[in-house]
């Protein structure tokens, strides 16, 4: 059985939603990691060479890398029709978005939140501005990045949004797909999963 090394309210949230879309059967394993406001720190049992999360371990696999991690458990559980497999219509633009979110949108939006410009980035990169029009463009006429049917691709690039609301763009066809994504019964459960506990 895999196992996911996890840290509640993380970057590895997106891969606890995805292995309930899949209704995978993955053993969860809760660790600890530094937070922004200095709580926590890493965690020894934690088989990340730099201790963050998602880690995935899979028989004699190591996986990093929430594109990673996705593209393997999509292709490992393809039943549940979240990415399409190889030699399927649209492989493509599947495995095209999964890597352009690690390679140039995480990138990006963690750039344009730190208010770092550079032309060497821009030419690199691109800006915000040009990331935003990529989505928007693939999402003028369609409700998800692959058409009708939500895939993981929309699960990891929808994600930086649903965590930070306000760095969404300002664009009616962006805004309606992260509220479609958001409204997942598996996103749902995994925000009320991890909310913070009342007293």
């Amino acid at each position: 059985m895999p196992t996911l090394y996890h840290a509640p309210n993380s970057r590895s949230s997106s891969i606890l939603t995805l292995i309930d879309e899949l209704g995978a059967d993955v053993d969860i394993v809760e660790v600890t990691i530094p937070r922004q406001d200095g709580s926590g720190g890493p965690d020894p049992i934690n088989p990340h060479p730099e201790k963050k999360v998602p880690f995935l371990v899979d028989g004699d696999d190591r996986i990093r890398e929430r594109g990673a991690i996705i593209l393997h458990l999509t292709d490992k559980y393809p039943q549940a029709g979240l990415g399409p497999v190889h030699g399927a219509p649209g492989r493509g633009e599947y495995l095209s978005w999964l890597f352009y979110y690690q390679g140039v949108m995480e990138p990006v939006i963690i750039l344009h939140w730190a208010q770092i410009s550079h032309p060497a980035i821009t030419a690199g990169l691109r800006d915000f501005a040009t990331m935003t029009d990529r989505l928007a463009e693939a999402l003028r006429d369609r409700p998800f990045l692959l058409g009708d049917h939500y895939s993981a691709a929309d699960l990891l690039c929808s994600s930086p949004f649903m965590w930070f609301p306000a760095m969404t763009p300002d664009d009616p066809a962006i805004k309606s797909w992260v509220q479609r994504c958001r409204e997942r019964p598996a996103a749902i459960r995994t925000a009320e999963r991890e909310a913070p506990a009342t007293t």
